[in-house]
């Protein structure tokens, strides 16, 4: 069975990282973080934020290496573009993968900024952005089939079990 690549992208505080980093834990799959890439290359460089597609580049390469190696991975990441979505898309189909893409919303705005303003991104030097930042972020619409998972709608440990039923229903 060839591996399998599960991108989970979103707006930052809509549980991304949460899910991503639940479903590694049941699946086994590795799981790649742009955000923990990109704080480590502002670490390592004179690079500062924003760093533009770098994090994405690094992350896509790394994945598909993986995937090439048989081992299925999840990419968690804002994933906000159609230019970034297609890259991860074509990083997976590229290395013999099975590509299933995640857009996780939350569609209560209250719970979303409370989040937003009460978390802990857990990457030390990380500022996480501010609310206004979230809400005016460019964000293009996406222009083909994902799965959509709703965290205002349903609780965390659900949430994960919908992305793992849909990976495994996923063709081989």
């Amino acid at each position: 069975m060839s591996p399998l690549l599960i991108v989970v992208g979103g707006l930052p505080a809509t549980g991304k990282t949460t899910l991503a980093a639940e479903l590694a834990c049941r699946t086994g799959f590795a799981f790649l973080r742009v955000d923990t890439i990109e704080q480590a290359i502002v670490r390592a460089s004179p690079l500062a934020q924003p760093l533009g597609p770098v994090g994405y580049v690094v992350a896509q390469d790394v994945a598909a290496d993986l995937l090439r190696t048989g081992v299925s991975v999840i990419a968690e990441c804002v994933n906000p573009l159609a230019v970034t979505r297609d890259a991860w898309r074509a990083a997976g189909l590229g290395a013999g993968a099975r590509v299933v893409e995640a857009e996780i919303v939350c569609s209560d705005p209250a719970e979303h900024r409370r989040r937003a303003e009460t978390r802990d991104v857990g990457i030390p030097g990380l500022v996480p952005p501010t609310w206004p930042e979230i809400v005016n972020r460019e964000y293009e619409p996406w222009t083909r089939d994902r799965l959509v998972v709703d965290t205002a709608r349903l609780p965390a440990g659900e949430a994960v079990a919908v992305i793992e039923a849909a990976a495994r229903s996923f063709p081989r």
